[in-house]
């Protein structure tokens, strides 16, 4: 029971998606956000808070998020739950930078909206287009930065591919057959050995908490 209940907590952040970030602003999907107009542009699609989710997708998509207007000075750090939306509002708040890696995993990202105090993430090169709109900026159309000149200079490993892991940002995936670190390793990865050992540990320590607590209850 105890390493049930201790994946069940393992798993239940996945599960619940974008959620929490969803409810981080208070109100609803601003009229003026460029949330509003992608998803009302598209059918099938309903809000829950800040948040435009594709209605009746199983598992449920998530496609825009609208942090617009929300007195943020640095991005959330529930930004992550949000890596498969297609449209990001951010403007109209007193945001002073973007650190490097903030959009790590946003691979769908086709359209960002950012105060105009700040560029593009991975740069203007990152994008299609880059347009300006009174206080905001507008980054649109994701580049693959692994089809541009600067493909060689990526930090690859022999048996590995690049592949695009957000605006401006890679990741290198191994070959088949090769595996583990820096694509070293050939052969099948040992997933039955790997998921007994994880299994075994779990159990182990779950039996090792339920004694140590039951021995504090006997304990005067």
């Amino acid at each position: 029971m105890g390493a049930f209940l201790l994946l069940l907590l393992l798993f239940l952040p996945w599960a619940a998606g974008g959620a929490a970030v969803c409810g981080h602003c208070p109100g609803p999907v601003q009229n003026s956000s460029i949330v509003a107009q992608y998803c009302a542009s598209r059918a099938g699609t309903e809000s829950e808070g800040r948040c435009c989710w594709e209605r009746g997708a199983r598992p449920e998509r998530l496609l825009g998020l609208d942090l617009s207007d929300c007195s943020l000075r640095s991005l959330p750090p529930g930004l992550a739950e949000a890596a498969a939306a297609i449209v990001l509002d951010l403007t109209e708040n007193p945001l002073t930078a973007l650190p490097n890696g903030s959009f790590l995993g946003f691979t769908h990202l086709e359209r960002l909206a950012v105060p105009l105090a700040l560029d593009c993430p991975g740069g203007s090169s990152a994008w299609e287009e880059v347009t300006t709109h009174g206080s905001s900026r507008l980054c649109q159309g994701q580049r693959n930065p692994c089809n541009s000149s600067r493909e060689l200079d990526w930090p690859c490993p022999d048996n590995a591919a690049c592949a695009p892991d957000g605006p401006g940002l890679i990741q290198c995936l191994c070959d088949r057959p090769f595996h583990g670190y820096k694509c070293l390793r050939e052969g099948t990865f040992p997933t039955l050995l790997f998921c007994g050992i994880l299994g075994a540990a779990t159990l182990s320590l779950s039996l090792l908490l339920w004694r140590t607590q039951r021995w504090k209850a006997k304990t005067p």
